[in-house]
């Protein structure tokens, strides 16, 4: 998709001129401008034709913001963040507003389905929302985003711990490492977001056309929030116990495969003292070993006679 302004009856131009979006703003009419894959031109035109704050202008600038919201004289600038769609969800979508009872401008690098659900919607309908609603909407399709990737993991990690059960290996524990390296990225985007939507119910900021109604919306935001850090706090216990898991697993091999050698050497100690013993040069045997019988008897049923004693032994000691 490109970049696209949206008026208050539902049409979307693509083409966006600078004339027009002064024209617009003298008339004082709400729009959407979404500004996606902005260019040094976009960034002019929100420094020249809306005269947004440097400040602001240079965040919206320079991706990698945390979430939060300024306000400035006479509009507010948001930082939010969603999930791209699948199959990228271990990337973060990041979109930047700038929002007043006159205009919403949405700056983004990324594709946003919430952005494109919103405008297609819009345009079959025929008509824009109010501004708070339409910030509401974009701003909960982003939270939204989170719950399927966060679903996601939840399957992924119940088939992790049924393959470390089976047979831990060190890809598993490389990607419980990638998993938790995810989740800390969403905990810290989504605790961020709810501390902003905590300050939202709390009464601050305000929002213009921020009605009873709008408090409403803005409320259901932040119980979303708090939904998601719950369950990302609980898959990081999650893989916690997985990371348990594994090296529980891996220490029992571990003593499984000591223990087998252990064996080994126990059975092969009295072989070597018997074989060391005899080897050296008796008188007796030297005379009495004369044929293959007493090769057989002295030689061979011996050393197997104390292979199977010390197998009786083991085996009552619950060894194997």
């Amino acid at each position: 998709m490109t970049s696209f302004l949206l008026d208050r009856h539902g049409h979307a131009k693509t083409a966006i001129e600078r004339g027009e979006v002064a024209a617009r703003l003298e008339d004082g009419d709400f729009f959407w401008l979404d500004l996606h894959r902005p260019t040094d031109d976009d960034f002019q035109l929100l420094r020249d034709v809306f005269g947004f704050h440097s400040l602001a202008v240079e965040d919206a600038e320079h991706f990698g913001q945390r979430a939060k919201i300024e306000p400035y004289e006479d509009f507010y600038f948001l930082v939010f963040y969603g999930v791209a769609p699948p199959p990228d969800e271990d990337r973060l979508v990041e979109l930047h507003c700038f929002f007043s009872d006159h205009f919403l401008v949405t700056v983004r690098r990324d594709e946003s389905p919430a952005c494109d659900a919103l405008r297609e919607r819009y345009e079959r309908q025929g008509a824009l929302a109010e501004p708070i609603r339409l910030l509401y909407q974009i701003v909960d399709a982003l939270v939204d985003s989170f719950f399927p990737a966060i679903a996601d993991l939840d399957d992924e990690i119940d088939a992790l711990q049924d393959s470390i059960l089976a047979d831990p290996r060190d890809e598993q524990l490389q990607r419980i490492f990638d998993l938790r390296r995810r989740l800390s990225r969403m905990r810290t985007v989504v605790s961020q977001e709810r501390d902003l939507a905590q300050r939202w119910v709390s009464g601050a900021p305000d929002l213009p056309h921020l009605s009873p109604e709008g408090e409403h919306y803005l409320r259901d935001v932040h119980d979303h929030l708090v939904r998601l850090s719950e369950r990302i706090d609980g898959y990081r216990d999650l893989l916690a116990g997985a990371m348990d898991t594994y090296f529980s697993a891996t220490s029992r091999r571990l003593n499984t495969v000591v223990k087998q050698l252990t064996v080994v050497a126990a059975i092969f100690l009295p072989l070597s003292f018997i074989t060391g013993f005899f080897g050296q040069n008796f008188g007796w045997l030297v005379s009495h070993v004369a044929g293959w019988p007493e090769f057989v008897f002295l030689g061979l049923g011996l050393q197997l006679f104390a292979v199977a004693l010390m197998l009786v032994y083991f085996k009552r000691r619950g060894w194997f």
